[in-house]
């Protein structure tokens, strides 16, 4: 089964002005609600004096998607926010849109289509990638055998974490699961059955394009 999720990049940043409100728009890929809440709370710490420090956050493992409009009008900042990243299917990740008030009232629609565009431009700025599950993977060869399965691995997709030199070749790779069986029966043929493939472990990697 191909399990693969999106999430933001990496934490990012941006701003815009509009109508002399300054609104800076904040994005963080987290893993948990709690470092979710702490990226909340240092955002918070930091802009003390902003009028609004809106934010939304999706996590996946323990299923949870929160927003809060943080004394705008009910449904006008955080919702829109967290629209943003329901439509991108990002998760494991928190945006708050700090808001400076400029003065000049913005009503309903125009605050939507602030902290909308403040939630998308964190996110560009970020950028968005998907992880994928793919099994963590050992194998132990020949030194005369590890020029070939090196290239099998890579051929099939697969990524080569590290290598250890001793008495033999030990490969520590990621392959996706699908793409696991065709490997090893290359790995059997080139081989002749004499080194097989050790699953370790499961864990998400981030999809190279």
């Amino acid at each position: 089964m191909d399990i693969s999720y999106k999430t933001a990049a990496k934490e990012a940043q941006d701003e815009f002005v509009e109508q002399r409100s300054k609104f800076i728009g904040y994005v963080c890929p987290v893993k948990t609600e709690r470092e979710a809440l702490d990226f909340i709370g240092e955002k918070k710490k930091y802009h003390w004096n902003a009028t609004h420090n809106v934010y939304a956050y999706i996590i996946r493992d323990e299923g949870i998607q929160r927003c809060s409009d943080d004394g705008e009008p009910h449904g006008t900042a955080g919702t829109p926010v967290l629209d943003v990243m329901l439509k991108s299917e990002v998760t494991d990740a928190v945006i708050v849109v700090t808001r400076y008030f400029g003065g000049i009232l913005l009503g309903a629609g125009g605050l939507v289509r602030a902290y909308t565009k403040g939630a998308k431009i964190a996110l560009e700025a970020s950028g968005i990638i998907t992880m994928k599950s793919c099994n963590v993977c050992r194998l132990s060869c020949d030194y005369n055998q590890y020029g070939k399965i090196s290239g099998l691995i890579l051929s099939n997709g697969g990524v080569i974490d590290n290598t250890e030199f001793g008495a033999n070749v030990t490969i520590n790779f990621h392959i996706a699961p699908e793409s696991l069986n065709p490997f090893e029966r290359q790995l059997a043929d080139v081989t002749c059955g004499s080194v097989e493939t050790e699953i370790i472990d499961k864990e998400f990697f981030e999809i190279k394009n």
